[in-house]
């Protein structure tokens, strides 16, 4: 083999044409280049590739309360000190501002006291007022216990001059009975007087006796008539004492019940001014804003001594001091179908070194594993968040981290070959879609737990 090279070299020496058809290295290097790479790529192409949604999103807290809060303005005010800078850590119930009162109908510093008095006042005429009803009440009560003697006096009256009127009656019968006999002995006597039978002397006897007795029937019946008039009158008084008490009752009724309405109403005011004086106290607690939660101050939306503030106004905004921090990121309405509580997320932070392969998760570096703890059911502006916690079994999130930095994002999926990856790709099919087993917060946060009695 060697004499063979050594005589093609002699050869390519001595003529020119034999040089042409040798064969020369560089090619042959390119050729064992091309074929090295070429199983190189082969060999890549079925190597596994993890399967992945990315996003954009920004570091935020889990918890509602504990996300960054604007304090608002209750009332209007002037601001007339501050207590605190910007970064200051504040404590709850920390005063933050001293307002001053800028509506005319409340700067009378002693408002509160005079309300206060207003009100004993108003409680004072009530209880004057339910005096007066109680009286009215009795006066009432009296009036109807007098009513009621006074009929009974006049039943009883009525009664006497009915007995009366049968007693009288009785004597006339009787009168009448003796006015009879009388008369027919007159008359008896005055014929024997005329036969000469009786003396003169005997029928004036008679007739004097015949008179008293006619004198006396006109006395009974003028008795009779004056006892029935008597027993007219009874009737009409007991008539005349009903239509009297009842006028007198309905006066003392009618007074009774404009009273109480004028209580009412006093009651009503003094509800009124007790509503009143309570949002006055109110109010005056609202001069002082103080911090809702333990927090940072971390921005004054309003400055300076003398600045008046409307009501509702955003002052500052405070950043609680708690440590659920979370990342919200967005994902698109077609991926939605792939992405599922419990997840793994590989996390890029703004400001973190990394070196990223989002289909080779465990060759990157500088990213830290996160779950999907929450996903939202409505869209935001086209895309639903999900809520990514840490997770408890990766390694630590950085504790550098403040709220409001961004956020790049992985959901992983399934692992496939990269040849079938580029496929997808090529023909604009979806990731594959994968069974899974949901993994809620609850467990979220007893690997946390166990992860902290661990350490």
């Amino acid at each position: 083999m060697k004499i063979f090279e050594d005589e093609k070299t002699i050869l390519a020496q001595k003529f020119y044409s034999v040089e042409l058809l040798s064969e020369p290295r560089l090619a042959r290097t390119m050729l064992r280049w091309c074929i090295g790479l070429f199983i190189g790529f082969v060999i890549i192409l079925f190597l596994p590739w993890t399967q992945n949604i990315s996003s954009t999103g920004v570091i935020t807290r889990l918890n509602p309360q504990n996300r960054p809060q604007t304090i608002n303005a209750t009332i209007a005010g002037r601001i007339e000190k501050w207590y605190v800078q910007e970064g200051s850590f504040v404590k709850k119930g920390d005063t933050i501002i001293m307002l001053s009162e800028v509506k005319e109908k409340y700067f009378d510093p002693q408002l509160i006291q005079r309300l206060t008095e207003q009100v004993l006042a108003k409680q004072n005429s009530l209880a004057a007022l339910k005096d007066k009803i109680n009286a009215q009440k009795n006066q009432i009560n009296a009036l109807k216990t007098a009513l009621e003697y006074s009929l009974n006096k006049a039943r009883n009256k009525v009664l006497q001059n009915e007995l009366k009127v049968k007693t009288d009656s009785t004597d006339l019968e009787a009168i009448k009975v003796e006015y009879n006999i009388a008369r027919l002995q007159y008359e008896r006597q005055e014929a024997l007087y005329k036969d000469g039978l009786k003396s003169l002397t005997e029928l004036e006897q008679r007739k004097l006796k015949f008179q008293e007795v006619t004198a006396k029937k006109v006395m009974y019946e003028n008795k009779l008539n004056a006892t029935k008039q008597e027993l007219i009158n009874s009737r009409i008084e007991l008539n005349s004492l009903q239509a009297e008490y009842t006028d007198k009752i309905s006066k003392a009724v009618s007074e009774l019940n404009s009273t109480e309405a004028y209580a009412f109403s006093t009651e009503a005011e003094i509800s009124k001014m007790n509503n009143e004086l309570s949002n006055m106290k109110i109010r005056s607690s609202y001069y002082v804003i103080t911090a809702p939660q333990d927090g940072y101050v971390v921005n004054a939306l309003r400055y300076g001594i003398g600045e008046i503030i409307k009501e509702g106004e955003p002052v500052l905004k405070i950043l609680p001091n708690r440590d659920d921090i979370a990342v919200e990121l967005y994902v698109k309405p077609m991926d939605m179908p792939l992405i599922y509580k419990g997840a793994k997320v590989r996390l890029q932070f703004d400001g973190w070194p990394a070196l990223v392969f989002s289909g080779w998760p465990n060759v990157s570096y500088g990213t830290f594993g996160g779950i999907i703890q929450n996903i939202d059911l409505v869209d935001t502006k086209g895309k639903y968040r999900i809520l990514v916690v840490p997770d408890p079994n990766d390694e630590k999130w950085p504790e550098q981290l403040t709220v409001g930095s961004g956020v790049y994002g992985w959901a992983m999926l399934k692992d496939v070959p990269i040849w079938y990856e580029i496929w997808r790709d090529m023909n604009g099919f979806p990731p594959d879609y994968i069974d899974h087993e949901i993994i809620h917060y609850e467990h979220y946060e007893d690997s946390k737990e166990k992860s902290k009695k661990d350490k």
